[in-house]
């Protein structure tokens, strides 16, 4: 097995105990933490190869803002094919940082509709309309995207009908550049070379077969490549659906949060929320969300050969407090781990 460091460099293990893999956790930290922005807009473009990547795009889970990480939205480079998983705000931005052009783009998978994870769609969409990128661009997403799209394309077509202001000019509407698959449980799709499995996790606790349980679904993703598999989990609570999507997966790409920081960032930031939303607010954030035991659990659990944590909610962290997670992960799982700065390749 290989251990993943940022940049896709590899390191052997030697076979070492829990301690040797926690040191080994905590050096690649350690050099993740000290890699600096100014690097990051340097990125030369990614070229078209036959091997996968996967890049974390935006690291921090949202609706906050925040000055170092953008919104949640990652990239998986398959070849030639190249997926958008989720789409924060900035998406188009740090995919052109990342020197992702994008008419490479071929699909998108959303795992919720919630605005941190959706909000930077309508960008990716206009800027495909606005330069004429050709085929139509593939969405899938949990039910309810139908709805989200064709709001979206509403929205371009005062826009579409304007054009470049000219008259006579033909007019392309908005909705004949994309095709929208909605996506459940335990469905199986295909991009490519890649093949995707779905699971409902833990992200919304609906009353099984309720309305808003069939309206309103949070998916996660395994994508199966030739060279490797990665699961991403989204936004997720503990799940046996995900602990078995990810059985002996490659990489585990998974979300995490610091709850009782969270709560005090709100207390502070919010402090005239009453006490009856808070508590539903903090309720929503222990059973919706993964702790870093949480996520030790995860991956031990399921197998996973290698950690990549991103959905970062723990606004403010310095790089010791950081450390610290990866300590609270190492307690429970003896892979290599990693917390995911933004514009990182793996």
């Amino acid at each position: 097995m290989q251990d993943v460091y940022p940049g896709g460099k590899p390191h052997t293990d030697s076979g070492a105990g829990m301690s040797g893999k926690f040191s080994a956790n905590v050096a690649a930290c350690v050099a993740l933490l000290l890699s600096t922005s100014a690097s990051a807009q340097q990125a030369s473009p990614i070229p078209a190869t036959q091997s996968s990547m996967f890049v974390t795009l935006g690291t921090m889970g949202g609706p906050v803002t925040d000055p170092v990480r953008s919104q949640p939205s990652n990239v998986l480079v398959a070849g030639n094919d190249v997926l958008l998983v989720d789409t924060g705000d900035a998406t188009v931005g740090q995919l052109t940082k990342a020197g992702i052009r994008l008419p490479r783009v071929k699909a998108v998978f959303l795992s919720h509709l919630h605005f941190d994870h959706a909000g930077g769609l309508a960008a990716v969409l206009g800027l495909r309309y606005q330069t004429n990128v050709p085929g139509k661009l593939q969405i899938f997403g949990p039910p309810g995207t139908k709805q989200l799209v064709a709001g979206i394309l509403a929205s371009m077509q005062p826009a579409a009908e304007a054009g470049y202001g000219l008259d006579g000019a033909a007019i392309i509407r908005p909705d004949e550049t994309v095709e929208v698959i909605e996506l459940s449980d335990r469905a199986q799709t295909s991009v490519g070379n890649v093949q995707v499995h779905v699971r409902q996790n833990t992200h919304y606790s609906f009353h099984a077969g309720s309305e808003m349980d069939r309206r309103f679904k949070a998916l996660s993703f395994r994508f199966d490549l030739p060279d490797r598999s990665i699961v991403y989990t989204g936004d997720t609570g503990p799940s046996p659906a995900v602990e078995e999507l990810a059985r002996n997966v490659d990489l585990l790409v998974t979300e995490m949060i610091d709850v009782d920081r969270t709560v005090a960032n709100v207390r502070r930031n919010t402090p005239d929320m009453s006490d009856a939303q808070l508590a539903g607010m903090t309720e929503h954030l222990r059973r919706h969300h993964l702790t870093p035991e949480d996520v030790g659990d995860l991956a031990k659990r399921s197998g996973a050969k290698s950690l990549v944590v991103t959905h970062v909610v723990a606004s403010g962290a310095k790089a010791g407090e950081l450390l610290g997670y990866v300590r609270r992960i190492a307690s429970r799982y003896a892979g290599p781990v990693v917390i995911a700065n933004d514009l990182d390749a793996f």
